[in-house]
């Protein structure tokens, strides 16, 4: 009976692990280029992970197959600089009137030469020249990449075989749920002096701080419990720290007398 309970549980917690994202695998799309999609139906937000050289412009085309005849796609090109723009025949592509990723890192390992560019973008717009990624119907999704053959950021030719496609299949991401002390809860809050702590691991003490940083109070929690009532009467109106404490950590929460 332990063993289905304990499986049970697991299997349980394993449903609920599932966020609402869902990711491709890394795509190597050549030697020092890689892609990785998230889409996140929470936030509706897709995020694109994208490596290349830092010594030249480097570009990758949404939902572009093999074959196609670049009469129109949506690319991203970074050359000094993330652009959003599309393609227009065998031409440079155009710079869209609406730059609708946002670069949230941007970082170059000396070492490897390498630049890794951190994306966002709604998953879906008004902008005719962006690939929309709806989030239930978006599986798959395929891509073409470019880069200069040599190092210059004048986006131009890119030179015989420094460019070619690749695809990615989404699959759903695990979220890991958090049972350290930094994930514990706190009610009422703000309270009168009387409150619970509740957590998702073993607590052994509970030390109450002042904003100026003078010891308080101390709880000690018998047999390391989850949880524990806390009554700390006859504070001033204010904030107050809590240092929650086991074996192998601590954590610090705010609470809130009045």
């Amino acid at each position: 009976m332990k063993k289905i309970t304990i499986l049970l549980f697991a299997l349980v917690f394993g449903f609920e692990g599932f966020s609402q994202s869902k990711a491709t695998q890394v795509i190597n799309l050549t030697s020092n280029m890689t892609a990785q999609f998230t889409l996140n139906s929470s936030t509706s937000k897709v995020t694109l992970v994208l490596t290349g050289p830092s010594d030249r412009w480097f570009a990758l085309g949404l939902g572009v197959a093999s074959g196609f005849n670049m009469s129109s796609g949506d690319v991203v090109v970074y050359t000094t600089s993330l652009n959003d723009r599309n393609y227009v025949g065998y031409q440079n592509p155009a710079v869209d009137a609406s730059q609708d990723w946002t670069t949230v890192s941007n970082n170059v390992n000396v070492g490897t030469g390498i630049r890794t560019l951190t994306l966002e973008r709604a998953l879906t717009n008004a902008d005719p020249n962006d690939f929309q990624l709806p989030y239930a119907s978006t599986n798959s999704i395929s891509v073409a990449w470019a880069r200069s053959s040599s190092a210059t950021t004048s986006v131009s030719n890119h030179g015989g075989g420094n460019r070619g496609f690749a695809s990615g299949s989404f699959s759903p991401v695990l979220a890991t749920e958090d049972f350290s002390l930094n994930a514990s809860s706190i009610f009422p809050n703000p309270s009168s002096g009387e409150f619970s702590i509740k957590t998702k691991t073993n607590l052994s003490k509970v030390n109450v701080y002042s904003q100026t940083g003078a010891l308080v109070k101390t709880i000690d929690v018998a047999d390391d419990a989850n949880g524990v009532e806390v009554t700390v009467s006859g504070l001033q109106s204010g904030v107050y720290f809590l240092e929650l404490k086991n074996d192998s950590e601590k954590s610090w929460k705010k609470v809130i007398v009045n």
